[in-house]
């Protein structure tokens, strides 16, 4: 060590500034080279080479201090202006700037004060942000397949998770390991949420349905990896719903209001998250039975309502008694129409008949109006040929022989013209009196009740030729005559004649005599 007191003969010792400043560094690092100092955070920086810079004060002096990158990382907690913090390190002096500082090992909150500002100061932060909103909270589902669980697998929270599941309702249970104090405790619960969410479905490692956050009570800074920042951000982007169970009922932490749903307890959470087998059962059954008992009711009200509607009906018979009357009426009114029908056909047919001339008499009257035109044409023939041959000689007389003998020659030539064209006038007309009279004929003879006679039926007729129409004409013994269509024979009536008994309508179909029945 260099004695820097002043020397026995008065004169003061001369040194250099860095030999000043060397002495001052191995002087405070000698005297404190493990200190505690508390005090507030401020000027707090992080400088790209990962080293933290900051100042420690208090109401009447300020230290500043410096974190290396390698410590930095293992700190348990991240400092922040305005923190009141407990700084474990060695004091040293900085000769370039002529100050001191504290080089930081290790760093700690300054009482429970100060954790809980720290707390309320990133409550309100994160809730600010909209981490807590009611709107992003999801429905639990009522009965999940499989549970996640992020807890310690070492503690009684998942025994008393695992055993609560069994006597409720049993479910498939995946467990993810993490620490739930200390260093690293809030990287490893974060870590595991999103490896939940990051498992697909339909594959190897069913997803989950729902996630258990547990853990048991302890002191605020055992809890203290659960209002990490990292913790409630991981839980709030969950696409699996969550239930936070951490801590006893008293406990708060900021996982409670990233999450869906808060258990007070981790036994708690297993309750929330399934329903109680047993109950489930009993309620399924009374709805069973009240749904039964409903259908019969129902069931009950339409017959009762059904057998009502069915005696206010009318019975089949009498629905139907009208349109059979009004069927049966038309039945006969279409009978007698058929024979009037008939009737009226067959006199017409008489009467027209009666008017028909036979085809010979047709022919003979065609064949004199054709000899009677024939006259008369051969009259106006020879007529005409004489009032040219006078009108001719009238013509020579007045012209000269030259003129008469041409007059003559033009009035020959058009007699010549006018006789073939009365030919031919001639032939047509005879022509289409004959197609008339060989239509008349078809006509006629198809009127004729020969055609009907070719048919099977046959003529009878009385000994003086008169066709007997009605049975009642004849008697027993009676000559009659019956004409087929190639010819007549003779017989005789024998016997009485029969009166046919009165037809009876068809039924209908599908007519049912008996009474209406029962619709039900």
């Amino acid at each position: 060590m260099t004695d820097i007191s002043p020397n026995p003969t008065g004169n003061v010792a001369e040194f250099t500034v860095t030999e000043l400043s060397q002495a001052l560094k191995r002087t405070v690092e000698e005297n404190f080279s493990w200190v505690r100092v508390r005090g507030e955070v401020s000027g707090f920086k992080r400088a790209a080479s990962g080293h933290l810079y900051m100042t420690l004060k208090d109401e009447n002096a300020v230290l500043d201090a410096v974190c290396w990158k390698g410590v930095a990382a293992r700190l348990g907690i991240a400092p922040e202006d305005g923190l009141e913090i407990i700084a474990t390190g060695k004091l040293t002096t900085y000769p370039g700037r002529s100050k001191y500082q504290i080089v930081i090992d290790s760093m700690e909150l300054a009482g429970e004060g100060a954790l809980l500002k720290l707390l309320e100061d990133r409550r309100k932060k994160l809730a600010a942000e909209g981490l807590f909103d009611e709107s992003r909270k999801r429905p639990l589902p009522y009965l999940p397949e499989v549970i996640g669980v992020v807890t310690s697998p070492t503690g009684a929270v998942i025994r008393d998770i695992l055993h609560r599941l069994r006597d409720r309702f049993p479910r498939h249970v995946l467990v993810w390991p993490v620490l739930v104090q200390g260093k690293g405790a809030a990287e490893q619960v974060a870590a595991a949420i999103e490896g939940f969410n990051a498992i697909r479905p339909g594959g190897a490692v069913p997803r989950p349905d729902l996630l258990i956050v547990a853990r048991g009570g302890g002191s605020l800074e055992d809890l203290w990896a659960f209002n990490e920042e990292i913790v409630v951000r991981a839980a709030a982007a969950s696409e699996i719903p969550l239930i936070s169970a951490v801590g006893h009922e008293t406990d708060t932490t900021l996982i409670d209001f990233a999450s869906d749903r808060r258990a007070p307890t981790p036994t708690a959470a297993a309750e929330i998250a399934v329903p109680v087998r047993a109950e489930l059962q009993a309620d399924i059954l009374n709805f069973e039975r009240r749904m039964v008992g409903a259908s019969a009711r129902m069931l009950e009200e339409r017959r009762i309502r059904v057998q009502g509607l069915a005696r206010g009906l009318p019975s089949r018979d009498s629905i139907l008694a009208v349109p059979v009357q009004r069927l049966d009426a038309a039945f006969e009114r279409l009978r007698g129409a058929v024979r009037t029908f008939a009737t009226d056909r067959k006199h017409r047919t008489d009467t027209l008949a009666a008017k028909l001339k036979h085809p010979k008499e047709l022919l003979a009257d065609l064949a004199g109006k054709l000899s009677m035109a024939d006259r008369v044409m051969r009259t106006a023939w020879n007529s005409l040929l004489g009032r040219a041959l006078d009108r001719s000689s009238n013509l020579g007389k007045r012209l000269s022989l030259r003129a008469a003998d041409r007059a003559r020659s033009d009035g020959a030539r058009q007699l010549g013209d006018y006789a073939p064209r009365l030919a031919r006038a001639a032939g047509r007309l005879v022509e289409e009196q004959a197609k008339r009279l060989s239509r008349s004929a078809s006509l006629l003879e198809s009127y004729s009740f020969h055609r009907v006679l070719e048919r099977g039926y046959a003529v009878v007729r009385d000994s003086k030729g008169r066709p007997v129409t009605a049975a009642a004409a004849t008697s027993p013994g009676q000559q009659v005559a019956v004409q087929f269509h190639d010819n007549s024979v003779g017989a005789v009536i024998g016997g009485k004649p029969s009166v046919p008994a009165p037809r009876k309508p068809a039924p209908m179909p599908g007519k049912i005599d008996d009474k209406q029945g029962s619709l039900l």
